[in-house]
């Protein structure tokens, strides 16, 4: 793998893993096209999701403080007796939200997984995946939500939500798109929503990391690939950072139909590319 191509998958995991477009579908299929052998490069993958992690934590480093702060004072409150107290702890209630809807996320990735790592290779699967993203930012361009926030969260919407974000485990599927249509779907209030999906992909990547990396080391790395990893990683970072910031705006001025497009497209072309392999090759 050339610096060429650790700059542009690097830039492609940022971007694509938080605008609502599948970095999943856009990394097997860059890789396809590129000859890049997913088992030579997983180490490299993996690193690449812990550069988005940073982005996000760059992006939400108060809400995860407060966080962090709220997790300790909620075990001194059920060690004096005092119970979790939800309503009367808004940043507590986020954390336990989150904690709940990363149940049926890690409950699909565990069930489903090898099902889903064998559709990374369908060249035709990932642009359906693509073009059932489209339909879902269409949606999601339709719906307002509402005035609901972390105070008139409940569980079911958590469930809900994280339930979408496990789908999403399925390439050319969009995580950040499938957890948006599922916060606005619920009523949640669109800048909420687009909080809420950010901050659920925090334990998504970590757990997927943590998956990873034990076949990730059995792979081993080639030295030679040190650098264009640590360069992969900046980027993915750097450009995860602007995709946050970019995503929030663009839920904001409900302008989500224009990936919808985008992603149309794509879904065409990548099947197109999967019927007729000869092609590329």
């Amino acid at each position: 793998m050339t610096y060429f191509e650790a700059i542009i998958l690097g830039l492609v995991q940022g971007l694509a893993e938080f605008l609502p477009i599948s970095s999943s579908g856009h990394l097997a299929l860059i890789q396809g096209l590129f000859g890049i052998e997913g088992e030579s490069v997983l180490l490299f993958a993996v690193l690449l999701h812990v550069g988005t992690l940073v982005s996000v934590f760059i992006c939400y480093w108060k809400d995860i403080w407060e966080l962090l702060v709220e997790l300790v004072v909620t075990v001194k409150d059920l060690c004096t007796g005092n119970g979790l107290r939800l309503d009367e702890r808004p940043v507590r209630k986020l954390g336990v939200m989150i904690i709940v809807a990363t149940i049926p996320t890690g409950v699909i990735g565990l069930l489903f997984n090898d099902i889903f790592e064998g559709l990374y290779s369908s060249f035709v699967a990932i642009g359906i995946g693509f073009i059932i993203t489209g339909v879902l930012m269409f949606l999601a361009e339709r719906m307002g939500g509402s005035n609901r926030g972390i105070e008139n969260m409940n569980f079911r919407n958590a469930l809900f939500i994280g339930t979408l974000q496990g789908v999403a485990i399925c390439p050319g599927i969009s995580r950040s798109g499938s957890t948006l249509i599922g916060g606005l779907t619920t009523g949640l209030r669109r800048e909420f929503a687009v909080k809420f999906a950010f901050l659920i992909s925090i334990p998504s990547i970590l757990g997927s990391v943590v998956l990873e990396v034990p076949d990730a080391v059995k792979a081993g790395l080639d030295p030679g690939l040190a650098g264009p990893i640590v360069v992969g990683m900046l980027v993915a970072a750097v450009s995860g950072f602007v995709a946050i910031k970019t995503m929030i705006k663009i839920v904001s001025d409900k302008k989500l139909s224009y990936f919808s497009y985008y992603v149309w497209v794509l879904g065409v072309v990548t099947i197109v590319l999967g019927l007729f392999p000869q092609i590329y090759k």
